[in-house]
């Protein structure tokens, strides 16, 4: 029998990040620069990521200590094969309420709809720029706008809820902000604005790089009405609105500059099997081989309630551009969103 969340943990465990591996068909300049992940970089070889078996007996162990949400990253997920088989069996843990993707969409025409077979009630759709050439120039490799809203309408038609995460860097795509409010305003698409953050240590972060969700607000304002909505639960990131004349919503995720680590909810599952507390751990504590010497399930367990329970991670509350520079940090595409 599942206990209450309270009667297990001091913190609350609610949301899992699980990285399914760490390759992208796209490159981003805020995780996986083209300078440093060209074609000669060594990705993780396969006995390196966890298998299905791992990852599902891992996630249990999660849920029984609380997670009700899991949301499944990479890298590019939609990259590791037999993806869907991975989602049937995430979707019988008992206590789940939300199965989630992040993904550029662009492999979406051709698995949205066994996602959502195997039970997937949600994509997260990575989308930057609604300009061909300025999308071309970020992701590396001149791929347009084009193959995104085609993953877009693919999700649709399969039933899929869609949420749209757009980083904003100022001076590269800050001009983007208005058109991609008003494609997802008129597309009914739920738009998440995300400030841009020194996530990983390879991505050059600035301070003066950032646009603050007060800044995009302020953009918004001046074309669309806005009110605020409350939030849905505790630990929820995003500060959300809605346009007045709709029912479609946008939020802001504001890890720079209101940051929410008191409130955090949610543990990171890196693609090669450690468990990081906070998207911006310079170190994590390897789960994979934990099980793979053996642990049964008790302990690991105990593992992983011991890890949560003695986080002190506050890196959003204390950060300057200084501590960035020193800091060195799991990169995105090892830890995902």
């Amino acid at each position: 029998m599942r206990l209450n969340m309270k009667d297990q943990l001091d913190r609350p465990l609610r949301d899992l990040r699980i990285s399914v591996i760490d390759r992208c068909n796209l490159r981003c300049q805020y995780c996986m620069p083209k300078e440093i992940f060209g074609p000669d970089y060594p990705f993780l070889p396969p006995s390196e990521l966890l298998t299905f078996d791992e990852i599902e007996r891992i996630a249990k162990q999660f849920v029984q200590l609380g997670v009700e949400k899991i949301r499944l990253t990479g890298g590019e997920p939609l990259l590791r094969k037999d993806l869907s088989l991975l989602i049937e069996r995430l979707v019988q843990l008992e206590g789940v309420y939300d199965i989630a993707l992040t993904t550029n969409g662009i492999f979406l025409p051709k698995y949205a709809n066994d996602l959502k077979k195997a039970g997937l009630k949600r994509v997260n759709i990575s989308l930057d720029s609604m300009n061909d050439e300025l999308f071309g120039a970020m992701n590396g490799r001149n791929v347009g706008v084009t193959p995104v809203k085609k993953g877009i309408e693919a999700a649709k038609k399969a039933g899929l809820e869609i949420k749209i995460n757009m980083v904003v860097k100022k001076g590269m795509n800050d001009s983007e902000i208005i058109p991609m409010a008003t494609y997802c305003k008129e597309n009914e698409l739920e738009l998440r604005f995300i400030e841009y953050m020194d996530v990983g240590s390879t991505n050059g972060w600035k301070m003066k790089d950032v646009i603050t969700k007060k800044e995009i607000y302020r953009q918004l304002q001046e074309n669309f009405d806005l009110e605020p909505v409350e939030a849905d639960y505790f630990g929820e990131v995003a500060k959300k609105y809605q346009y007045k004349d709709s029912d479609v919503l946008v939020g802001f995720i504001t890890s720079v500059s209101e940051s929410f680590c008191t409130s955090c909810t949610r543990a990171r599952l890196s693609a090669n099997g450690y468990l990081y507390t906070c998207l911006f751990n310079e170190k994590g504590h390897s789960i994979r081989d934990f099980i793979r010497e053996g642990a049964d399930d008790s302990a690991l367990s105990a593992f992983i309630k011991n890890i949560w329970q003695q986080r002190t991670d506050r890196y959003s509350d204390e950060r300057t551009e200084e501590t960035a520079k020193l800091r060195k940090k799991i990169e995105m595409s090892y830890i995902g969103g």
